[in-house]
């Protein structure tokens, strides 16, 4: 299993917690998504699965495109509910919440939202979607979020994985434990929260 982060948006760029929201990929974002439709070629994915957050979406058609795969959407494939932080820029929260600021940062597996969801509980639906993923055609490519991707190998691993660990706009990370040990998971200076 391969998971792929979508491509660039605008509040990717400016650094704006976008959570469940409908945000388009940017110009850049869709040059990304067809970089990234090139690079699952070789791969021959039997699946194609994807967030059904516009943004994911977008990335998953473009690719699903060039690999001749229709999209699979599942809702627990979508990036946290950033609640209260919806649209908020994260040096403006860093300046206002502080210490929960650093909760989310350091992925405090309590640290929930103002308003929204917890790493708990988008670990949890994050894991089952997984196994669907797992329990179907194989290779699968799952197209989502940073945020997911974040909580998926934290299912794989048994434990939190810190949000330090990077993966760029539309990188392409195998779902294995090796993984963790490549520079930026896929390359890039995205953050896997945003």
């Amino acid at each position: 299993m391969y998971l792929a982060r979508h491509g660039q948006t605008a509040y990717n760029h400016e650094g704006r917690f976008q959570g469940q929201q409908a945000i388009p990929l940017d110009d850049v974002g869709r040059a990304q998504a067809h970089e990234l439709a090139e690079r699952a070629v070789p791969y021959g994915f039997a699946a194609l699965w994807s967030s059904p957050l516009l943004r994911a979406l977008e990335t998953a058609r473009i690719v699903g495109e060039r690999i001749g795969l229709t999209p699979r959407e599942d809702a627990r494939l979508m990036e946290t509910d950033a609640g209260a932080w919806t649209d908020l820029s994260f040096a403006d929260v860093q300046a206002r919440e502080p210490e929960l600021f650093n909760q989310f940062i350091t992925v405090d597996p309590v640290f929930s939202f103002p308003g929204g969801e917890s790493f708990d509980e988008q670990d949890a639906r994050v894991a089952a979607a997984i196994a669907d993923v797992e329990g179907g055609p194989l290779p699968a490519l799952v197209v989502c979020h940073g945020m997911v991707i974040r909580a998926a190998f934290a299912t794989l691993l048994g434990h939190p994985v810190e949000r330090g660990r990077r993966v760029a706009n539309a990188a392409l990370v195998p779902l294995e434990p090796d993984a963790l040990r490549e520079p930026g998971l896929g390359g890039g200076a995205a953050t896997l929260a945003t």
